[in-house]
């Protein structure tokens, strides 16, 4: 039987499970990464303790996707969540779930799950080669024969497999690379946008409360221009020098687009515990008990130091009016604002700062049960140089492991027929 040859570019969380899967099916392997060190984002995912999939249904896992999840089915049924925990503690990562079915290490360090997929290449002899390919040489008939570097030409590979991720966390070696080898073989790519990433906005609450992390708050995020709510959630959020960000945002961004300045309006629900009739009693007893206070002060009990100033500003209610003399109508009006902080969004922040990117290589031009290309015979993608992206909470890495296993079994599988 013919032993399959496969280049796989990119040595990230896909190229590394595609190499090492292709190498236990009994392919021989050959393994590019432009930096000297292998998984360099998968080692600051998480912040560093890399959630690495959600242990969810693949129908959860596909709700989770943004806009192209049915492109998935095939491959997170092949290789679910479930799979994916299998093999990283065989390969000797013990593995924990935390809150919203998260996936994490034990040890809570990424690097031990960067390792152990290092691991699983090296014991299944692929060769890993630092180099950065910059070109694909191509025969007559479309098909990849060659690449090649700034240094040399590679040749004699049977497919191969692009895993260059996208254009976030440059400083990493996510630059576009593979957008670039994937147009120059006749792909689209589909415009390249941040997705999980902070928020800007003007809002002067922002500046003035830089630094402030709330917890246990709600959002409701308002698309003006079409007058419905795109999205909600609960958790903790960030107020910094640009704008927000923190959990619930990031998510939440992956909901605003297209992004126009001033479209989208966010609502901070600052105690989601309590509806607004409860809220206004507690307003009543506390201010009942600084009565003689000035308004400044009231909300010692109510509110974090740093964002106690900013919200008395944003109530129009004068610092020095006593508490006694706040009225029934100002009342409602600063129940209504704990309840409702509105924070208006301008913008973005620079992709090179997002999560993930959103955009790649068009999903239209991949066949979604192998990853092979429908523009070049013997390529195929895996991992987030597609246009695929999803929210927060592991889905991200689930959908790098699921199509580099779709694409090395179908290579594996094709050879052997």
């Amino acid at each position: 039987m013919k032993t399959v040859r496969i280049a796989v570019i990119g040595a990230g969380a896909a190229g590394m499970l595609a190499a090492g899967h292709a190498a236990e099916r009994g392919a021989k392997v050959t393994l590019f990464e432009r930096n000297t060190l292998l998984g360099r984002k998968l080692g600051i995912t998480g912040k560093g303790r890399c959630n690495l999939t959600n242990d969810c249904s693949p129908e959860e896992f596909i709700r989770n996707v943004t806009g192209n999840g049915k492109f998935l089915f095939s491959a997170i049924n092949r290789f679910t969540p479930a799979d994916t925990m299998a093999l990283l503690e065989r390969l000797g990562v013990p593995l924990k779930t935390e809150r919203g079915k998260r996936v994490y290490p034990v040890s809570d360090k990424a690097t031990d799950v960067v390792l152990a997929l290092k691991r699983y290449c090296v014991t299944g002899g692929v060769q890993i080669v630092c180099d950065r390919i910059r070109e694909f040489i191509t025969d007559e008939t479309g098909k990849i024969t060659g690449l090649r570097s700034q240094k040399q030409t590679y040749d004699g590979f049977d497919a191969v497999i692009l895993c260059t991720g996208g254009v976030s966390y440059p400083v990493t070696g996510s630059t576009g690379d593979g957008h670039s080898l994937a147009a120059s073989v006749g792909h689209t790519v589909t415009p390249l946008i941040p997705s999980l990433v902070g928020l800007t906005s003007d809002d002067a609450v922002c500046r003035e409360t830089m630094g402030l992390s709330l917890k246990n708050i709600a959002i409701t995020v308002t698309d003006t221009k079409k007058k419905k709510i795109v999205y909600r959630d609960f958790g903790e959020m960030l107020f910094c020098h640009f704008g927000i960000s923190g959990p619930v945002i990031l998510s939440a961004s992956a909901h605003l687009r297209p992004m126009e300045s001033g479209r989208y309006l966010i609502h901070i629900d600052l105690k989601p515990a309590l509806d607004e009739q409860t809220l206004d009693r507690r307003l009543l007893a506390d201010f009942g008990k600084y009565k003689n206070r000035n308004f400044a002060n009231a909300f010692d009990e109510l509110l974090p130091a740093k964002l106690r100033e900013p919200f008395v500003k944003l109530c129009g209610i004068a610092p020095d009016k006593k508490i006694n003399a706040v009225t029934q109508e100002e009342r409602r009006r600063i129940v209504t604002l704990l309840k409702h902080l509105p924070v208006t969004v301008t913008g973005f922040r620079p992709i090179s700062e997002a999560i993930v990117t959103g955009g790649g290589v068009s999903i239209k031009e991949i066949e979604p049960h192998t990853m092979r290309s429908k523009k070049c015979p013997n390529l195929y993608f895996a991992g987030e140089v597609m246009d695929l992206d999803a929210y927060t909470g592991g889905f991200n890495l689930q959908i790098a492991f699921c199509t580099a296993h779709a694409a090395s079994e179908a290579i594996c599988d094709a050879e052997q027929i």
